[in-house]
């Protein structure tokens, strides 16, 4: 699999990353830095504690990273998810989260994929 391909299975916007950082291997190191990231799995914590504020960051911060990657679908997850949880909107965040968590699965399988070459 090559880069491309994995930021076309897991909905990222390989054009965008690959303008930023110029070379494939760059790209990989930093999707590679992803997998480090824990803002994901505060969020999973968070949520469950139903601690809005503490969501609210874990969610922004995972955003952020994603929209630095070029990590289309799983930014506009986390984006819905931040702004619900800005409104202090649990149910709606509640019902936002299994959609974050799919394209969380989907862009950290995918990521692995690419390392497995």
């Amino acid at each position: 699999m090559t880069v491309k391909e994995c930021y076309e299975e897991i909905g990222g916007d390989y054009e965008e990353i690959l303008s930023r950082l110029m070379r494939d291997d760059l790209v990989k190191e930093f999707a590679t830095m992803f997998l480090d990231d824990s803002s994901y799995e505060e969020l999973v914590t968070q949520m469950e504690k139903g601690n809005c504020e503490e969501a609210f960051k874990a969610s922004h911060t995972l955003k952020g990273v994603c929209q630095n990657l070029a990590l289309t679908e799983l930014a506009n997850a986390s984006s819905e998810m931040t702004e619900a949880l800005r409104n202090k909107d649990m149910t709606m965040a509640e019902s936002l989260m299994e959609n974050v968590k799919k394209s969380y699965k989907k862009t950290k399988e995918g990521i692995l994929a690419l390392l497995a070459q």
